[in-house]
This record gives C-alpha cells, sequence and structure tokens, in this order.
C-alpha cells in the first residue's frame, strides 16, 4: 500500500505542471461531481472513486475510495495523503471521519461464526476480530475482564502461525467462553479439538473488513477501529460518547 502511495504521489507530481496550465484558467466550480470525474479522468492511479464530498475545512473536498480517505482541492490538482489534527483538541480529524464513512451493518455480521459472551443487562454491543496468539488481543481481553452490561461477539481469526490449532480447541471445547477465558486470560490451553470450525469463513470475513492485523473493534453503530483500546475508551466508544 505505501509503494502504492507513493507511486501515486510520483505521478501526481510530473502531472502537476500539465494540469497547472490546463487548470489554470478554469473557473472555482465548487461542484462534487465535476471534481470527481476530473480527479478520475486525470488520474486513474488512484482506483475507483466511490464519492466526492466537500470537507468541512480548508475548503478542501474528501475523495472517498473503497477503502481509503483522501482530500484534494476544488480544481483536483493536488492530493492530500494523511491525516489532518485539530490542534487545539488533537482530535484525528481524518480517523473519525474515517470511522463514519466506512461503517459497516453491524447486525449483517454472521454472528454464527462467533463466540457471544453477555456479561450483565448484555445491552452494549461490541464484534471484534482476534487471534489467540496476539499480544494485543490478550491486552484486550484483559481490559473487557471488568467490563459490564455488553455483549461481546468473539470472531476468532487465526492470523498468526500456530493459532489454527488453539482456535479449533476453543470452537470444539464444550464451553467455549471458558475455553476462550483460559487460554487468553490465563495461558491455559483446552484439549485439541477434532469438530470443523468456521475459520475459513472467519478469514474471509477478515478481508471484506480489510482487517490486516488483530485485534479490529467493531461497534455497534458499524465504526471499526483496527488496534487496542484501553477500557476507558472502550467504554465511551459503547457509550456513543468518543470525540464528544
Amino acid at each position: 500500500m505505501l509503494r502504492s502511495l507513493l507511486l501515486l504521489l510520483a505521478a501526481l507530481t510530473c502531472s502537476h505542471a500539465y494540469a497547472s496550465e490546463t487548470n489554470a484558467s478554469a473557473p472555482l466550480r465548487g461542484d462534487t461531481s465535476a471534481v470527481k470525474d476530473m480527479l478520475q479522468k486525470n488520474y486513474p492511479q488512484i482506483g475507483k472513486i466511490e464519492k466526492v464530498n466537500k470537507a468541512n475545512f480548508l475548503g478542501l473536498y474528501e475523495v472517498v475510495t473503497s477503502d481509503r480517505l483522501f482530500y484534494t482541492d476544488e480544481k483536483a490538482q493536488y492530493l492530500i495523503i494523511g491525516s489532518i489534527y485539530d490542534l487545539k483538541t488533537m482530535r484525528n480529524l481524518t480517523e473519525e471521519r474515517s470511522r463514519q464513512l466506512f461503517a459497516i451493518d453491524f447486525n449483517g455480521l454472521p454472528f454464527e461464526l462467533a463466540i457471544k459472551k453477555i456479561k450483565g443487562n448484555g445491552q452494549r454491543k461490541m464484534a471484534y476480530l482476534t487471534d489467540p496468539n496476539c499480544g494485543y488481543c490478550k491486552k484486550l481481553e484483559g481490559e473487557l475482564r471488568n467490563m459490564d452490561n455488553v455483549t461481546l461477539y468473539v470472531f476468532m481469526y487465526p492470523i498468526f502461525s500456530g493459532s489454527d490449532e488453539k482456535v479449533k480447541a476453543v470452537w470444539c471445547s464444550k464451553d467455549q467462553i471458558k475455553a476462550w477465558d483460559d487460554l487468553m486470560l490465563n495461558n491455559i490451553q483446552p484439549p485439541a479439538g477434532t469438530c470443523d470450525t468456521p475459520s475459513a469463513k472467519v478469514l474471509e470475513l477478515g478481508k471484506r473488513l480489510n482487517a490486516a492485523g488483530t485485534p479490529m473493534l467493531i461497534f455497534a453503530d458499524g465504526e471499526r477501529i483496527p488496534g487496542f483500546l484501553p477500557a476507558a475508551d472502550l467504554e465511551k466508544m459503547l457509550n456513543g460518547t468518543a470525540g464528544r
């Protein structure tokens, strides 16, 4: 991904002089469809552009592909790749907006492929992709241990070496929840499993969600967060108060 972005930047740089000449007299139309068409026509390296929206700052436009958010100007002469921060609050505006743009249908997840854990009244909901050999996944379980009133959907996502066997052992256990907790919190390996597991389908799900690593957190509003969050931040996300 990084290499392709660098190549894209190089291509944009090489063509910038030509673009500046041809667009120097073009009016500032502020037309999102025109910006999209111009980018897609002149810079196919970006890939398929799903939509272009006006951003709420600096007169920029959001360029949305299937899995990335970029920025451009109204003449489509510049492309900004990276995060934009509000320095007063130190909020990552790009990350927050990306969560909204790439939110998924939480209720559409294949929950039959997950281990379901209900804590307290189970009113709040969160799903996550996790690997038994992932250090941050174990750290996440430690944070979740003392959280209450939440339903957790644990999608075991075996991407590390040796994880398949552990996932199978947990999935085939009579008490999947206990087996998972013992493994992740106490390093107690359950007996080897002999049943069929849905690991292949979970791996397919991870690809559709662009889960390059673990853990990946998915909240009830459809927002996805790659990586570990401490309990305080998890509480904010579960309560819908993050960023407020």
